[in-house]
């Protein structure tokens, strides 16, 4: 029973991450090129400075695969993910300081704690929710933030067209249950290094 209870959640993670895949665009940057306000020029940047940092943190440990995510944006490095202690979070954010480019280096990275499965089901379906909420939304433009859940703290990163937009997406995630708190690294659009035409 506790397999299945394991494989329907790791399914649930898998299929939550996917709904991603397809608005990707092409540099698999996590924000869709036809919607994302960035330049080519800026979204080639970002995306190349994102491979640098994953694989200069792959390179420290291969466990980081799949506890410790990156996202440019604009030259702006967030961190998100757990270690199991706080040096290797201190080693994760000096080598994001280190890349090339760097603006500035958000670091979320939470020390890990015994695995609970209530927990992390909770803030799966946190996750889910506030993804359907911004996709439904039509004055949001849903695949443009990238959303992480740790303890009923909701993580969002992006880039907003307008201040309501920004404003919208917080008021989105705010309403979800059980959220404790929403900590926003959310870019506006006319605070871009460099604009589309």
């Amino acid at each position: 029973m506790k397999n299945k209870l394991l494989l329907f959640f790791f399914i649930g993670l898998f299929l939550t991450s996917c709904l991603g895949v397809g608005t990707k665009g092409i540099l698999g940057t996590g924000v869709s090129v036809a919607l994302d306000p960035r330049t080519v020029g800026t979204q080639v940047d970002d995306s190349i400075m994102q491979k640098i940092i994953s694989t200069k943190i792959l390179a420290k440990d291969k466990k980081y695969l799949l506890s410790v995510k990156t996202k440019v944006l604009d030259g702006r490095i967030f961190i998100t993910g757990k270690v199991d202690n706080p040096e290797e979070k201190l080693i994760i954010t000096k080598l994001a300081w280190e890349t090339k480019g760097a603006r500035s280096v958000k670091n979320d990275i939470k020390i890990k704690e015994d695995f609970n499965f209530k927990q992390s089901a909770k803030d799966l379906l946190i996750t889910s929710q506030l993804r359907t909420a911004l996709i439904v939304n039509k004055n949001i433009k849903a695949t443009n933030y990238q959303i992480d859940t740790y303890k009923k703290k909701i993580y969002v990163y992006g880039i907003a067209l307008t201040s309501e937009e920004k404003d919208l997406v917080i008021s989105e995630a705010k309403e979800i249950l059980d959220v404790e708190d929403v900590i926003e690294s959310i870019i506006l659009f006319e605070d871009l290094r460099i604009q589309r035409d």
